[in-house]
């Protein structure tokens, strides 16, 4: 598949608050590790190559261990994620699949126990910047860089 067009290279000014959005969410104080859960969980639902290539190698710089992202699909039946990681990985699927039946009460009060009001907006907020570089990523088929994988 090739790629569609470079989106930085045709418009710089639209990719700059996308970047300036980023910089926010590193700096808001929300855990990395969780923050890269939560990308890489969107990015599984969304099916965006780039994103996925580029966050599991930012969580496992942080220190996410092989077993909790390869079973992060099946997050539910793993006993390896807490309490927050769970609330925060229910939300997350809500927001992003939010046309098969909005965000229901209980995932709300779920993640309310687990996070503060500030936690969740900026939570949210990550999960629509994920999402919104899912759709980009995926749109103009930009390719995953990868180390040395190719088709067998």
């Amino acid at each position: 598949m090739e790629p569609r067009l470079d989106v930085k290279k045709v418009s710089p000014a639209a990719f700059a608050p996308m970047a300036a959005f980023g910089k926010y969410l590193r700096e808001c104080g929300l855990d990395d590790r969780l923050q890269e859960l939560v990308k890489i969980r969107a990015s599984q639902i969304n099916g965006c190559a780039f994103c996925l290539a580029m966050h599991v190698r930012d969580a496992k710089k942080l220190g996410e261990s092989d077993d909790r992202l390869h079973l992060l699909s099946a997050w539910r039946e793993a006993p390896i994620y807490s309490a927050r990681e769970r609330a925060a990985l229910a939300w997350t699927e809500a927001v992003t699949l939010v046309a098969d039946g909005h965000v229901p009460d209980e995932v709300y009060d779920e993640v309310r126990r687990q996070f503060s009001e500030k936690e969740l907006v900026d939570l949210t907020f990550a999960i629509v910047a994920i999402n919104a570089w899912n759709r980009i990523n995926v749109a103009f088929r930009t390719p995953p860089q990868l180390s040395a994988a190719k088709a067998v």
